[in-house]
């Protein structure tokens, strides 16, 4: 998994990119943009779910710690780390 503990101070701002129904679930980064895939549906805010739980994983941080901020329901989102 890529390795994303130096974004996790408190106020950062995090866009990505996600692939939902993907094959596999996984973080990469790609022409400097953080690609999200996550094998779930975007089907009633699961994908979302999804994807904040393995960026959380990825920050070393507790999912409550972070909040989509834009991008509810499109593939580009931006998540904040909360203090």
């Amino acid at each position: 998994m890529t390795d994303l503990a130096h974004l996790a101070t408190p106020g950062t701002e995090i866009a990505v990119r996600v692939t939902p129904k993907a094959s596999r679930t996984a973080i990469r980064i790609e022409k400097d943009q953080i690609r999200v895939y996550v094998t779930t549906a975007p089907e009633g805010g699961k994908a979302n779910a999804a994807v904040q739980k393995l960026l959380a994983k990825a920050l070393g941080i507790a999912k409550s710690r972070l909040t989509l901020i834009r991008g509810q329901t499109a593939r580009d989102k931006v998540f904040r780390v909360d203090g």
